[in-house]
């Protein structure tokens, strides 16, 4: 019974899921908008939407240098309790 089902729902979804396209790319053409404030907004929308892609990810150097300033201190923990081992008892 369920291989029956799944033979008949897998092409289905299958078939659904090659057919249906993300809502962002319905509008991919403003030109062929015929009312022009509709066009313009549409060519807003896609400007902002560059505009997002295309700036740059806040720098990170803020948690890189935070994370070297902690192992630099790890590092001088360490080398002041390593500085009391007697080494050549």
């Amino acid at each position: 019974m369920y291989s029956t089902l799944l033979k008949l729902a897998l092409p289905a979804f299958v078939a659904l899921a090659i057919s249906a396209r993300p809502a962002a790319a319905l509008e991919q053409n403003c030109r062929f908008i015929q009312a022009k404030a509709d066009r313009e907004a549409c060519y807003r929308r896609q400007e902002e939407e560059l505009a997002a892609n295309r700036r740059p990810e806040p720098p990170r150097e803020s948690t890189t240098f935070d994370s070297l300033k902690q192992m630099r201190q790890d590092d001088d923990a360490v080398y002041r309790s390593i500085n009391n081992i007697c080494r050549g008892c």
